[in-house]
């Protein structure tokens, strides 16, 4: 079986191994139904359950959790763990999920019941369940994505041509701090040098200054 890295945090999405799965369009796209009572393995190669539901976040338009279920007879003791879904692999030959954790740790995971679902859509909650299987909250993911496009947008309207053919300062449109001791520029940098006998600076006729 595929082999994982533990605690990749850089993931916002499950990784992939394998040379392929089934018809369509998969791997990389696929429908929820074709992968939910899909086997999962943990990290030490041993089986923890399959999958029971795949997690939406709708709002974000995101895959919040998958549902591992660990079976139990006719559902009677059956316990359910929220798994991020950046810390599952798809293996798509061996056709199941590998979980980025070993099994004890697994089942020492904050676990529930079909009739008590726990508040999926709380950040606390979501932010304690991703720390406990090392990975980044998705919606975390969300933000330095939108934090960069926009830095990178006000970046590029600073450098780029104004419609006089200027360029525009960076610092006042990025909202960067003024250093005080740049004020004036470098002229004014250079008003402020002290004067020695024979120095020409400040001194536009080029005579020594007595």
């Amino acid at each position: 079986m595929a082999t994982t890295h533990q605690g990749d945090t850089s993931r916002r999405g499950a990784n992939i191994v394998g040379a392929g799965r089934g018809e369509g369009p998969g791997p990389e796209v696929m429908a929820a139904d074709t992968l939910e009572g899909d086997a999962v393995y943990s990290s030490d190669d041993e089986h923890l359950g399959k999958i029971d539901h795949i997690m939406l976040d709708v709002r974000g338009g995101n895959i919040a959790y998958a549902v591992l279920s660990t079976g139990g007879f006719l559902g009677i003791g059956d316990t359910l763990y929220a798994i991020p879904w950046s810390a599952l692999t798809l293996d798509t030959e061996g056709k199941c999920f590998i979980l980025n954790q070993p099994a004890e740790r697994v089942r020492s995971a904050p676990g529930f019941d079909k009739d008590h679902w726990p508040a999926m859509a709380e950040a606390r909650w979501g932010e304690s369940i991703h720390e406990y299987y090392g990975s980044n909250p998705y919606w975390r993911s969300d933000e330095t994505t939108a934090d960069a496009d926009r830095l990178a947008a006000r970046m590029g309207e600073a450098g780029s041509p104004s419609v006089t053919g200027e360029r525009r300062s960076v610092s006042s449109q990025s909202g960067a701090p003024t250093d005080p001791s740049n004020v004036g520029g470098r002229m004014g940098a250079a008003s402020d040098a002290p004067m020695t006998p024979g120095s020409t600076a400040n001194n536009p006729t080029g005579k020594p200054k007595i």
